[in-house]
């Protein structure tokens, strides 16, 4: 999660300054475009339109935030190389503790700021958030909907996929053969 030094304007924006605020309940909204995504150098999704409401609830000595973001991201598919949009909808929720030191507690869910901080930027959170939601395997057929996927390149990776699997048959050690004859 590390964002380039140019960036530090561009996720500002991202900031909620909580020193002022009254005890009780506040709502933000952040809007998440390409720009945001460009600002993080390892990025998964380059591409995406999203909201981010973001519902901080501020007590005496701590702050619970809750995260929904969503929208839609562009990704490409493993399968076929073709780009298509991908719904996001994500809900998390993050504790926010005043403390003295902020190493007082290694947990996710729960972060430290030292009682003299007076904002909470958010962009990394929100970074994280959409990344860690993203699947592992892109695949843009949705239920044998193809309207995304590349079909001239799905055809073209069965006739290459034929061939190789040919290849590898007719290429067999025939010491292999020995121990084929083997049960």
């Amino acid at each position: 999660m590390r964002a380039n030094c140019s960036s530090l304007k561009t996720l500002k924006s991202y900031s909620i300054p909580f020193k002022g605020l009254k005890l009780g309940k506040h709502q933000f909204d952040f809007e998440i475009t390409d720009s945001f995504f460009n600002e993080f150098e390892y990025s998964l999704v380059k591409k995406g339109s999203l909201t981010c409401k973001v519902d901080l609830e501020k007590q005496e000595t701590l702050m619970i935030l809750h995260f929904n973001i969503n929208g839609v991201v562009e990704r490409t598919c493993d399968r076929c190389l073709s780009v298509f949009p991908e719904n996001v909808a994500i809900a998390e929720r993050q504790i926010v503790k005043f403390g003295e030191d902020e190493a007082d507690e290694a947990d996710d869910e729960i972060m430290v700021l030292n009682r003299n901080e007076h904002e909470l930027n958010l962009s990394g959170l929100i970074y994280e958030y959409i990344n860690v939601a993203m699947p592992l395997i892109s695949i843009c057929e949705d239920e044998g909907n193809t309207r995304f996927c590349d079909q001239e390149m799905l055809e073209k990776l069965k006739t290459l996929s034929g061939s190789i699997e040919e290849n590898e048959e007719n290429s067999t050690d025939p010491r292999w053969n020995v121990l084929k004859n083997i049960k």
